[in-house]
């Protein structure tokens, strides 16, 4: 059986500001305005975070814009949203998030055979220098690249 998979949305945000250093996929309770505002991508994750409360993950500040054809069922665009995932697996992030520095960022949503789905990065914080050497990295691989290809034209 395939699977079907469409990417709604990306943090970028999260890559930079974070080493992600583990991957979850959750499932996330919405409405159905909301499904419909996801279908057309109208999600926003970059300033999103993830907290574990009473043993349960919660999706906090991800904007997904109100459904234009929606009536007045439509909800908050920033309401909290629970996240469903194995208790195993929230065990795990709830070890790590205890550490010092560890935090939990939504780095994508997308459909997967039709449900929504959010992939949880379990991340480190960089710091200053760490941003600057990645950022130095990429740009010594564009410079590589960009040889090569003068190199072979």
């Amino acid at each position: 059986m395939s699977e079907s998979i469409k990417i709604v949305a990306n943090n970028k945000k999260a890559f930079f500001d974070y080493f992600v250093e583990d991957k979850y996929e959750a499932g996330i309770q919405l409405v159905g305005c909301e499904v419909k505002s996801i279908r057309l991508g109208n999600v926003n994750l970059k300033d999103s975070f993830c907290v574990i409360k009473d043993n349960e993950l919660w999706l906090m500040n991800t904007h997904i814009k109100p459904y234009e054809k929606g009536s007045y069922y439509n909800v908050d665009s920033k309401r909290v949203r629970k996240l469903l995932v194995h208790k195993q697996e929230l065990n795990k992030m709830r070890g790590y998030v205890q550490q010092k520095g560890y935090t939990l960022v939504p780095t994508q949503m997308y459909l997967k055979n039709g449900l929504v789905k959010v992939e949880v990065g379990l991340c480190k914080g960089k710091e200053l220098h760490d941003k600057r050497k990645v950022e130095q990295e990429k740009q010594q691989k564009r410079n590589i690249e960009r040889t090569i290809k003068e190199y072979n034209s």
